[in-house]
C-alpha cells in the first residue's frame, strides 16, 4: 500500500484505510480532525453539530476519569491528534503533575473562542448557508402545494 497522503480519497469502510489516512494527513487537514460536537445551546445558535477544536476553548470531558469536569483548552498536539485542558492533570509516582490529553471525540465544546475574526466568519458563512438553503426548501414547498 502506497504511504503517501491521498486527496482523491474519500471513504473506506476498512479501519486500516482510515487509519491510514489520519496518519498520513497534512497539517492543514489535520485540523479538521480534532473537531469536537457542540453543545445543544451553542448547536441552535450555529446550527452545525460539531467544530474544531481550538485553543481557549472551553469543553466538557464525556468520558473517562475525568468525566463532567469542564475547563479551558491549554494545548493542541496536531501531530497526536489530542487535546490538553488546564487543571486536568495526574499525579505521577514521584508527586509531580502531568497534563492529561484527551481525544476530541470524548469532549464537546460548552463556549467558542472567537478572538480570532476568520473563526467568526466561518460560522457566519455556514449560518447564512444553512438560512439560504431553508428559504429555497419553503419555496419549494408552497410552489408544490
Amino acid at each position: 500500500m502506497k504511504k503517501k497522503f491521498s486527496k482523491k480519497w474519500k471513504a473506506s469502510k476498512q479501519r486500516r484505510k482510515q487509519r491510514k489516512y489520519r496518519a498520513n494527513a497534512p497539517l492543514h487537514l489535520r485540523h479538521k480532525l480534532l473537531s469536537s460536537t457542540l453543545s445543544k445551546e451553542l448547536r441552535k445558535k450555529y446550527g452545525r453539530r460539531s467544530f474544531p477544536l481550538r485553543k481557549g476553548d472551553v469543553v466538557k470531558v464525556m468520558r473517562g476519569k475525568f468525566r463532567k469536569k469542564t475547563g479551558k483548552i491549554s494545548a493542541v498536539d496536531l501531530k497526536k491528534l489530542r487535546v490538553s485542558i488546564e487543571n486536568l492533570q495526574i499525579q505521577k509516582k514521584d508527586g509531580t503533575k502531568v497534563n492529561v490529553y484527551f481525544k476530541p471525540s470524548n469532549l464537546q465544546i460548552q463556549e467558542l473562542n472567537l478572538e480570532d475574526k476568520e473563526r467568526e466568519k466561518v460560522l457566519k458563512r455556514k449560518n447564512e448557508l444553512k438560512k439560504k438553503e431553508e428559504e429555497k426548501e419553503k419555496k419549494v414547498k408552497k410552489n408544490a402545494s
